[in-house]
């Protein structure tokens, strides 16, 4: 089958979720643009259409992955329930982006660490670079911002009474790391569905938070 030109119309979106299957299968540093490019049927250099570079073509699956679950969670932080019903349904939620495609959420785990090997010696001098930079920077920005969601809604039930005296920042922390890790080994199809991962999660952490 020929492959696609540039100027045909071809889904963002799906060349986003084709290369995070490409990095969880090969690993960044062997993953050419060749190799997604060849997912989507697309030549390579019609894949540079799309994107600039590797690195900008990661930043965007990291980006995509972490704002889609962001605008999934706000709705509930910004709700009246109880916090401990917030905090129920924010685990839910992430459980369910991370299980609804593990791809990405391998990127966050073992690619991530990618971004801050982009040194800062083309910064005045190559506007790629300073671009790939300042998006970097923001991508990390917004994480903390996502971190915080959970920190803040521990912290708020503390306060409440709802839960018990922790650590909220570690809590929280150790709460993501788990949901995160999800990414890696679970399997779909396999012996548990989304829904039964979440709902370990639920029960592991509300019980241990439980006033």
């Amino acid at each position: 089958m020929a492959r696609k030109p540039a100027d045909q119309s071809v889904n963002r979106e799906d060349i986003l979720w084709a290369a995070a299957e490409v990095l969880r299968h090969n690993g960044y540093e062997a993953t050419t643009m060749k190799d997604i490019a060849a997912q989507v049927n697309l030549t390579a250099a019609s894949l540079y259409h799309h994107f600039k570079s590797k690195d900008f073509l990661l930043l965007n699956v990291l980006e995509v992955g972490l704002n889609l679950t962001i605008a999934k969670l706000e709705p509930i932080t910004h709700s009246d329930i109880p916090y401990a019903k917030q905090l129920e349904q924010m685990i839910r939620s992430h459980i369910m982006s991370v299980t609804g495609n593990t791809a990405v959420g391998a990127a966050m785990v073992f690619e991530i660490r990618t971004l801050l090997n982009v040194t800062e010696s083309g910064k005045n001098n190559d506007q790629p670079e300073q671009e790939f930079i300042q998006r970097r920077d923001q991508f990390f920005e917004r994480r903390d911002y996502f971190e915080s969601l959970f920190r803040n809604t521990i912290k708020a039930g503390i306060a409440a009474g709802e839960f018990r005296q922790v650590d909220h920042a570690i809590v929280a922390k150790a709460m993501l790391g788990a949901h995160n890790w999800v990414g890696i080994w679970y399997k779909d199809g396999g012996r548990l569905t989304g829904d039964d991962v979440a709902e370990v999660m639920v029960d592991t952490f509300l019980t241990s938070l439980k006033a």
